[in-house]
């Protein structure tokens, strides 16, 4: 295919893709859950408030939000689901009540007839839409109402201090005096409510309910749908098709072979002062994974002992929802500032010359960086620890939405740093590309990702501080999935040709060509796969169709990685001089492992929708996430870092048995915590939530049983081969940067 009609493809990928994404998140305002301006009892009575349970949100968002358990699946792994907690408390109670009242019996003495019967009673009074459109009023019987008063009441004491439930506490690692108030905890139990009421009650003139039966509980007839089990099978035909026309692809396509050039030809390439500048950033991100892993410890520990740290009682100052949420933050930073440096170090190497004011611009974004950095940290701590009311904490304290957390001041104050680096970026490439050389082509896609990068993280704005949980979670995935998963994606591919055209390793329209197919390719299923978060999030049937159809073609360029992992490895090994690589391009090879593994196999493990429906919230999704985040992002990261520093010093000899012991010690850690503990637990918990329901796979009761607990010490073994791994990482910088001059 000619590079015009890449061109051509890939616009019409892009602009029918977010055509569509936006029309079915006009759907999802449209449709989400409604948030009642009142909800009463049959007699009229105001039981509470619309407003109460948007400051209820508010107040579970300040305490950590996704980060202490999850509402609609998303979130941390340790405490329960509070949806599928509620949901289950309350039929619970109210099988007990009838019970008692009827047949005088508790539920479990009834005979399997009259339990039938009862469940079913249950199922109707649960399922049943009281809401009013019209009138905004939610009306619901007193039965349910004094269930809700019960489950309050529990809810009071864990996150309270009643004593009785200390090691349920410890248990779920919810510190003592989470809220401080009984005010705060009613409305955050009225929250509790109404995630739960959108998860048991059916959508108007419907069958099933808003979040599309999730959480499953067959008890209160929350069973999978025919839309679940044909859109799954729908997307492994898809997934089918698309591997059938990637080979066919592939194989007409001949493959380019390997440049070898005498010499390296960056040896003779001038260091621009700003391209000096660059180097701090790096000594920022080495600081950050070391604080990053350390607070991985702390959080998998509480995994275990949810009270405090080997009898250290830490959690009084640092609670599990803040070492979470600085472990998840930090990944963020520090994967996107190794990823921004690269950027800034390439720019003005093509023309060996800064544009005025460039070094300057490259501290002022350093010193940005940090300010978000520490003052993003420091308010989600304040918010956590319940110092900053729900306003404040909005913006300058913790937003409780995962891979979001900090605050709206921090969210601008970060956009504004992306566009200055977006700035500093186009100043030196703009004239290059002006000259209409032959890199014009591969130039101008790496300036549409740099715009990508800064303009899609302007999508965490689009929500506000009482958005709808709904809506907010489909802006919040257009950060996560699209920001993080999709356009870094597409930056990193064009780094990584650009670097290799650079060393006269590749051809520049070979090499311009082969990135424009593969963007094509990956956001093709890329940007609607985006749907894939929103199954049971509030949304229209139509989002689960698209999501699963499209999620499955995102793995389709992934069976192809060994193509891609076999070239670089070829490159590696083509001259003498390319030996001085072999690290950078090793850590290129295992992006493409990980890429295959875990965005491949462990991402399409879950996004079917039979699949996610009874895995959405257990330690499946970290199996994905931390073998996608670190193993692709991660290591990507790092092997950018050292083709930079590979290229700052040149003429200085690298440790070589340290890099290798790092680069072996990272990975073989990784995979360790992987499959030793994560994907052991994930997959006992899927067979609990098969066969009893979510709030069981996620309950205390399951997580706290003796196997299961054996299988979270068992982390001890990877994360401490990674550990280590991280440490030898800094000093190997450190004796290249600071030990040694250049």
């Amino acid at each position: 295919m000619t590079q015009k009609k890449l061109w051509i493809a890939l616009t019409f990928v892009i602009v029918v893709s977010f055509s569509v994404l936006l029309y079915y998140g006009n759907q999802i305002y449209q449709k989400a859950p409604p948030v009642p301006a009142q909800v009463t009892d049959e007699t009229g009575k105001e039981l509470f408030s619309g407003n109460d349970i948007k400051d209820g949100q508010n107040i579970w968002q300040s305490i950590g939000g996704q980060e202490v358990g999850t509402v609609w699946g998303h979130g941390a792994y340790i405490a329960p689901d509070w949806t599928a907690d509620y949901l289950h408390r309350e039929a619970q109670f109210l099988l007990g009540k009838w019970s008692h009242e009827e047949a005088g019996k508790t539920f479990d003495q009834l005979s399997a007839q009259e339990k039938a019967y009862m469940e079913s009673r249950l199922q109707q009074y649960l399922r049943e839409n009281s809401y009013d459109e019209t009138t905004g009023m939610l009306v619901i019987g007193s039965e349910r109402y004094e269930a809700f008063e019960h489950i309050r009441g529990h809810y009071r004491s864990l996150f309270m201090d009643d004593p009785a439930l200390d090691e349920l506490r410890a248990n779920y690692a919810i510190a003592r005096n989470s809220i401080k108030t009984e005010e705060r905890l009613d409305k955050m139990a009225q929250f509790f409510f109404w995630a739960s009421w959108a998860c048991v009650t059916n959508r108007p003139g419907e069958e099933i309910t808003y979040t599309h039966n999730w959480p499953p509980d067959e008890q209160i007839g929350n069973v999978p749908t025919s839309e679940l089990i044909l859109w799954t099978g729908f997307s492994i035909i898809m997934l089918l098709i698309g591997i059938g026309i990637l080979i066919f692809v592939q194989a007409r396509t001949q493959q380019e072979e390997t440049l070898i050039p005498v010499e390296d030809p960056l040896m003779h390439q001038t260091i621009t002062p700003s391209m000096w500048a660059v180097k701090k950033y790096f000594w920022v991100v080495n600081l950050l994974i070391l604080a990053q892993v350390l607070l991985g410890v702390i959080t998998a520990h509480y995994g275990v002992e949810g009270d405090g740290f080997y009898g250290i009682d830490i959690a009084r100052f640092i609670p599990y929802s803040i070492t979470r949420t600085w472990h998840v933050q930090l990944a963020i930073f520090w994967i996107a500032t190794a990823w921004l440096a690269t950027g800034l170090y390439i720019a003005p190497s093509l023309n060996g010359r800064d544009p005025k004011y460039q070094k300057v611009g490259v501290n002022i974004l350093f010193i940005a960086l940090l300010i978000v950095v520490a003052g993003s940290l420091i308010g989600q701590w304040f918010g956590v620890m319940q110092r900053l009311d729900l306003v404040n904490n909005f913006w300058f304290g913790h937003q409780g939405y995962e891979y979001v957390d900090l605050g709206r001041f921090w969210q601008i104050l970060l956009l504004v740093g992306l566009f200055l680096w977006l700035a500093l970026m186009v100043r030196p490439i703009l004239p290059v590309i002006r000259k209409k050389t032959s890199e014009k082509g591969l130039l101008i896609l790496f300036l549409i990702s740099c715009a990508a990068i800064a303009l899609f993280y302007g999508a965490g704005l689009m929500w506000g501080r009482t958005t709808n949980l709904a809506v907010a979670e489909y802006w919040r995935w257009w950060v996560v999935h699209l920001w993080v998963e999709g356009f870094f994606e597409v930056f990193a591919t064009v780094v990584a040709a650009f670097l290799f055209t650079r060393m006269g390793l590749l051809r520049i329209k070979s090499a311009t060509n082969n990135v424009l197919f593969a963007t094509v390719i990956f956001l093709t299923g890329g940007i609607l796969g985006t749907f894939h978060h929103l199954y049971f999030t509030g949304t229209p049937t139509g989002v689960m169709a698209l999501g699963a159809t499209f999620s499955a073609l995102e793995v389709v360029p992934l069976v192809l990685i060994g193509f891609e992992a076999y070239h670089n490895y070829r490159i590696s090994k083509a001259t003498e001089w390319l030996k001085d690589y072999k690290w950078p391009i090793y850590f290129l090879l295992s992006v493409a492992f990980w890429n295959f593994l875990g965005a491949g196999i462990f991402g399409f493990i879950i996004n079917p929708p039979i699949a996610l429906y009874y895995m959405q919230g257990l330690n499946t999704t970290p199996v994905h996430g931390h073998a996608a985040l670190f193993g692709v992002y991660g290591m990507l990261g790092i092997g950018l870092i050292l083709f930079v520093l590979r290229s700052m010093y040149r003429n200085q000899k690298w440790n070589n048995k340290l890099i290798s012991f790092t680069f072996w010690s990272l990975n073989l850690g990784l995979l360790l915590m992987v499959v030793l503990s994560l994907l052991p637990v994930g997959l006992m918990q899927t067979v609990a939530s098969v066969n009893e329901g979510m709030w069981y796979a996620r309950s205390a009761e399951f997580m706290q049983q003796p196997l299961v607990s054996f299988f979270k010490w068992l982390r001890i073994v990877g994360d401490t081969i990674f550990a280590v791994g991280t440490l030898t990482l800094f000093w190997f910088v450190y004796q290249l940067t600071i030990k040694k001059k250049r």
